[in-house]
């Protein structure tokens, strides 16, 4: 029985704009919706449920406009909700994404078999994300349409498990939709992921590097100056290990000992929520490594595009050098 929602099929790439704190806003993900892939947005980049509720009917009475106007579906639009008590938004958040029936809602930080309940009764669907088996077995039980694997390497609370292992053990048990994130930036790693039998990449420090996202101009460049080795992972910022920009990091004056440190680290006033320290310390993927570039969202999605395509055709002719 098939278990994957019918819009994975009328996507352009089967790609989703991941959600990225401070980062992604109504022009991104309107852009990458009228791009064919999916685009989404975390709740709490707005600073209030009232304006919260203000980005979702500008984006929905936006790409409702687009379709009228072009005759074109757009891809749907997801919203990432932090589902933890540390969240006082969640209850008010959640109502508003149930009133105007966002069609994806992707869950962080717990996996709550009553929002999912709540979801699932205007028939949207719930995306989890998850670093490790045990979360991921937990989340199913919930009763999520899909798991997002963020495996090592990813921009933000990543994991480390290797990606190929990470959906291999996963797909053992869990036949619904299977979102793969950690240094996809081009769209040969996009149809990489898909040969390792995720149904979606998931792309966050690549849309980083568009006009439409909300990074400013520095961000943009050190992300293009960086290389792999050029990311560090710490739990040292927000108590829960990320990738960032270790430049950016240096910039901050967070030194090598604080960095090693296996819990959120106290530096004083200047970056005392993690919203300020997530403004100030930016992060970022080990997918840097290939980003050279700023481009519009649209621009983006055809490259990435005739990238997928090209990987695709070069993986179709290794079976006439290897028949058997």
């Amino acid at each position: 029985m098939d278990q994957k929602p019918d819009f994975i099929k009328e996507l352009s790439l089967p790609v989703v704009a991941a959600p990225m704190f401070l980062i992604s806003g109504p022009e991104l993900v309107i852009e990458a919706c009228k791009s064919g892939i999916v685009g989404t947005f975390p709740a709490l980049n707005q600073r209030t449920s009232d304006g919260f509720e203000e980005w979702l009917i500008r984006i929905k009475s936006e790409l409702d406009e687009f379709e009228k106007s072009t005759g074109k579906k757009p891809a749907p639009y997801g919203v990432n909700l932090i589902v933890h008590p540390t969240n006082p938004r969640l209850e008010a958040d959640l109502k508003l994404c149930i009133k105007h029936q966002v069609p994806i809602i992707i869950t962080s930080l717990g996996a709550v078999a009553q929002v999912v309940d709540a979801v699932h009764g205007y028939n949207g669907l719930v995306f989890h994300d998850v670093i490790k088996k045990r979360h991921a077995e937990k989340a199913a039980a919930a009763g999520v349409d899909g798991l997002i694997l963020v495996s090592a390497g990813a921009g933000g609370h990543a994991g480390t498990i290797n990606p190929m292992t990470l959906v291999a053990e996963i797909k053992k048990f869990f036949t619904k939709t299977i979102i793969l994130s950690g240094c996809i930036s081009t769209g040969r790693d996009v149809a990489s992921a898909m040969q390792m039998g995720a149904d979606l990449a998931y792309m966050g420090t690549r849309f980083i590097n568009t006009s439409e996202s909300n990074a400013p101009e520095a961000y943009r460049q050190m992300i293009m100056d960086a290389g792999a080795s050029d990311v560090t992972y710490t739990a040292a910022i927000s108590g829960v290990h990320a990738n960032f920009l270790s430049q950016s990091l240096k910039n901050a004056g967070i030194t090598e000992e604080d960095l090693k440190k296996q819990h959120k680290v106290d530096f004083g006033s200047e970056l005392d929520t993690e919203a300020k320290a997530w403004k100030t310390i930016w992060s970022a993927g080990q997918g840097v490594a290939t980003i050279e570039d700023v481009l519009s969202v649209g621009d983006l999605v055809f490259e990435l595009s005739k990238e997928f395509k090209t990987a695709i055709e070069e993986q179709s002719a290794l079976l006439e050098t290897y028949p058997k």
